[in-house]
């Protein structure tokens, strides 16, 4: 989901004026309904208090309190302003159309009155001010503002909590005097940078696209943040009778003497994340541990080192394994053998699967990173999933330097690897090929511990695998749509006669065909990053998190695959929860 400037979601917006279905009192319609239905799905209260401004957040503020009356609930409406006449129009027709008492506060003196102090004693409140227009503040707003933050009651904010600038990545406890300490968010149509970047609050931020689609309004953020929608795109559905298709082969190489759970755990999460198959193919030594880490495994013995690590010998099995997999995920620990290194090397040049490289991969390409690119053949794809610490390394540069710009050293990394990048820590980014990065809000502290990251690189191949094994026949490259497209080049009057003119139409289908499949194998790895964090959020509320385990990510994934199916459904989508 786009990270979308306030000026590009009113164009987003204004582009639907046109359509009847779509007027603008429609839309603030469908927003107070969802901020109702945010409100009831998180939090549990018998009384509210909705505090709504002169504009369009106060519009939907008014529609909130008109669908949440319909539950007989007990809503008070405070606007702040002296009359109808001082609100914007569709606003000032929302509150026309309330079936509700209006408490009208237009001085700060107004504050002290019973009646509003009573108000404010409310289960909920719900603060529609000014969203993210941090700037139109006036003193008896920021008023308002203050007497939210005293209220004992749940706060749940439309749009943003008031007084944030929209357009702000500075968190909100750096410079939040002034503004509404949120305990949820809810906005409309696209997410602005401050919801990603600004720690509105501990509680949910969600967006709900309200029937807009802005996805042909410029993007200047040129970023985009993961949310429910990616993971159905990724992991569509099967519906009853759509199962004779694969959801894809897994195969894991890795492992070592020293490090047996690592692959086991990647091919164990592969399966939870849809994979048909999982294959752990791992050194001799270890086979039999690996094999009874999970009964659903297969396993394949490869020739070791005399350290227990896979050696050069094992090249010609991998490749028979190749052939009957539908992409690879490689190095959890395979050590830093030398020999062992030469064969990760070798198998990232030739490697015509969709593959996942760990964290220790990377460290034998440091400084090389030129290496990792592949051809552009059917099929080929890398990611590269790395912490901090390895992203220096393999940029030559400083922990504090990537810290400092995430976003822009996984894309550094991406553009001089040919990767799509999964730059783990806080928040995670993902840079994909298709120019797009992406920012993750999912995941907690127990994130940090041994395995998690080797169950991440399993989902990732499990959602690779997934696209893979629904691909063309082999020898054809591209998507359907490039096939059917070049198929009938040659009916197209005066094509035949020109054949400069026909190369060059079929050269830029093709680029364009690559350029979606790489957008939506980006968005596959997304989604998967999502999931993963979800995953673990899911199993730090049901225990604790100080005792998540890497198994306790696997075994939440069904209810986190239930959670994003829930979000599709309801067309209201999470960037945390």
């Amino acid at each position: 989901m786009r990270i979308l400037t306030s000026e590009e979601v009113r164009q987003a917006e204004l582009a639907t004026a046109d359509r009847p279905e779509m007027s603008p009192l429609l839309l603030m319609q469908r927003a107070g309904s969802a901020v109702a239905q945010f409100c009831v799905s998180h939090f549990k209260f018998a009384s509210v208090c909705v505090v709504c401004g002169k504009g369009r957040s106060g519009g939907a503020g008014l529609a909130a309190a008109e669908s949440l009356a319909g539950d007989d609930g007990n809503i008070s409406v405070i606007i702040l302003a002296k009359e109808a006449g001082e609100l914007q129009p569709d606003t000032a027709i929302m509150g026309s159309r309330l079936n509700l008492e209006v408490i009208w506060v237009s001085s700060e003196a107004e504050f002290e009155t019973l009646g509003v102090r009573d108000a404010f004693q409310a289960d909920l409140i719900i603060d529609a001010i000014a969203g993210g227009d941090a700037h139109a503040l006036s003193d008896l707003d920021r008023k308002a503002v203050e007497a939210i933050n005293d209220a004992f009651g749940t706060v749940v904010s439309v749009d943003l909590p008031s007084g944030v600038d929209a357009e702000s990545t500075a968190p909100i406890h750096r410079d939040g005097a002034g503004s509404v300490f949120a305990h949820g968010v809810i906005t409309f149509i696209a997410p602005k940078l401050a919801h990603v970047f600004g720690e509105l609050t501990a509680g949910p931020i969600a967006v709900s696209e309200i029937g807009v689609q802005p996805i042909l309004v410029s993007n200047k953020t040129k970023l985009a943040v993961i949310t429910g929608q990616e993971v159905g795109i990724a992991f569509r559905r099967q519906w009853n009778g759509a199962h004779e298709g694969p959801l894809g082969r897994v195969l894991v190489l890795g492992g070592s003497l020293s490090k047996v759970g690592s692959a086991s755990l990647a091919g164990l999460a592969a399966l939870c994340a849809g994979a048909s198959q999982a294959t752990v193919a791992c050194p001799k030594s270890i086979q039999a541990a690996v094999a009874a880490f999970a009964p659903e495994l297969v396993t394949e013995d490869l020739p070791e080192t005399g350290e227990g690590s896979i050696s050069m010998a094992a090249g010609e099995r991998v490749n028979q394994l190749l052939g009957d997999s539908d992409a690879i995920v490689l190095g959890p620990r395979l050590c830093d053998n030398q020999e062992t290194k030469e064969l990760v090397q070798q198998l990232m040049k030739r490697c015509p699967l969709p593959l996942v490289l760990d964290v220790d991969g990377p460290n034998g390409f440091a400084g090389r990173l030129e290496e990792l690119k592949c051809s552009r053949h059917a099929g080929a794809f890398r990611v590269l999933s790395l912490g901090p610490e390895e992203a220096a390394r393999l940029l030559g540069t400083s922990l504090a330097e990537i810290q400092k710009d995430r976003v822009e050293a996984a894309r550094r990394i991406s553009r001089e690897s040919g990767s799509c990048v999964v730059l783990r820590g806080w928040p995670v980014v993902v840079a994909g090929l298709s120019g797009e990065a992406w920012i993750n809000m999912t995941g907690n502290l127990a994130l940090n511990r041994a395995g998690s990251s080797d169950v991440l690189c399993g989902m990732i191949g499990a959602a690779l695998a997934r696209q893979s094994s629904s691909s063309l026949p082999p020898g054809q490259s591209g998507a359907p749509e490039f096939q059917q497209a070049t198929t009938g080049v040659q009916e197209l009057p005066g094509v035949n006669s020109d054949a400069e003119f026909k190369r060059r139409y079929v050269q830029q289908l093709q680029q364009n065909s690559l350029q979606a499949s790489a957008f939506l194998q980006d968005v596959r790895v997304a989604a998967a990053v999502y999931l993963h964090g979800l995953a673990a959020d899911i199993a730090r509320d049901r225990l604790h998190e100080n005792t998540v385990l890497a198994t306790d990510i696997t075994k939440s994934l069904a209810e986190a695959f239930g959670k994003c199916d829930l979000q599709v459904d309801e067309a209201l989508f999470y960037l945390q929860k």
